[in-house]
């Protein structure tokens, strides 16, 4: 059952009646939680930045306090059952992110639908929000699949490339090799001769190992991090584009009981805990790829004629995300027109037009 604001501060009215009045301070019990470590940078912030910015926002009037009940790498909540933990109350805070909750939240993986894209991380997560934010039913609708009010805090995550056991710089250097990924991002491989499994970054490392698979799509400064290139040497730049991954969000039937002080207050922390996140991401990205040399690793550039082949041959991954969206009642294809549209203002345009197909 969803946990309810309690009223606070007993003590200090009761005692204080003789004094003269005393004002009541509303507490809430919180729990936040995600299925990823900390070593992840979005979880990272959340602990780090998101929390801390709201109870600082809230101190400013001391109306409202927050008692928080945190938890991380699936000490709560398990990688990929965030909707079902919202909805059942185990969770009230925490990150909304299609990628392994592709039934409910899926709407938020319209990058993953348009690959190839721009490596800016800010202005793919800009892009993203204000599209969002401007499609009509958009967020509406992803409130309706998930009970989650989506408040903000998005991020993307640095360029995806490849890592491998040996190098990729062709096409053909690609058949038959198994590649460990993301739901949403093995659909990229498709005519390459690659084979896509499921995994995640919480066992790239050990089924890399272990030869369940030869690499794993995703971007260095998680990769380096979680020191992947001890089993996959070979960071391949293919330059699928910086991807927008989630926000932030707040059960709505907690949501709906918060003062307008603290709704403004969430808000106010998911644009602190956004800002944040990427001050960090940026200033390690270069330290990563050095890291990733310095330790063994190479750096391999893969052709640009076999990429501009492969974004002309790849089965249009625009035209899946739109159908599976729109049957779940989601303006699909409008969003992803925004996005794009979005993006040709900022002066970056896709190599190859999915929509326009």
């Amino acid at each position: 059952m969803y946990r309810k604001a309690i009223w606070g501060g007993l003590a200090a009215i009761v005692l204080g009646c003789a004094a003269g009045p005393v004002s009541a301070q509303e507490t809430i019990r919180l729990t936040a939680a995600t299925g990823h470590p900390e070593v992840f940078l979005w979880v990272k912030h959340l602990r780090e930045t998101f929390i801390p910015a709201v109870d600082a926002e809230l101190a400013k009037t001391g109306n409202v306090k927050i008692e928080w009940t945190q938890g991380y790498g699936g000490t709560i909540v398990k990688l990929g059952s965030e909707t079902e933990a919202f909805q059942s109350g185990i969770i009230d805070v925490g990150q909304m992110s299609g990628v392994f909750n592709p039934a409910t939240m899926g709407l938020l993986n319209l990058t993953y639908a348009m690959p190839f894209g721009p490596a800016d991380a800010r202005g793919v997560t800009a892009a993203v929000e204000k599209a969002l934010v401007d499609t009509e039913g958009a967020l509406a609708q992803l409130e309706e699949a998930t009970g989650v009010v989506y408040i903000g805090g998005g991020i993307a995550i640095d360029d995806y490339n490849i890592a491998s056991i040996k190098p990729l710089k062709t096409i053909a250097d690609m058949d038959g090799v198994k590649l460990g990924g993301a739901g949403p991002n093995l659909a990229w491989l498709a005519g390459t001769g690659a084979v896509g499994v499921q995994g995640s970054y919480v066992t790239f490392y050990n089924d890399i190992k272990t030869g369940v698979y030869e690499g794993n799509i995703g971007w260095i400064t998680a990769n380096v991090p979680a020191t992947l290139h001890e089993v996959a040497p070979n960071w391949n730049d293919v330059n699928f584009g910086a991807m927008y991954i989630g926000g932030l969000g707040v059960s709505k039937m907690m949501w709906d009981t918060f003062s307008d002080e603290t709704k403004a207050a969430f808000r106010a922390a998911a644009t602190a805990y956004t800002n944040a996140y990427f001050d960090e991401q940026e200033a390690n990205y270069e330290a990563a790829r050095k890291s990733l040399i310095d330790n063994g690793g190479t750096i391999v550039d893969f052709d640009p004629a076999e990429r501009a082949n492969w974004i002309k041959a790849l089965p249009s991954p625009s035209a899946a995300w739109i159908a599976a969206a729109e049957a779940r009642g989601e303006p699909g294809r409008a969003l992803l027109e925004a996005y794009r549209d979005n993006l040709a203002a900022t002066g970056f345009t896709f190599e190859r037009d999915y929509l326009a197909e």
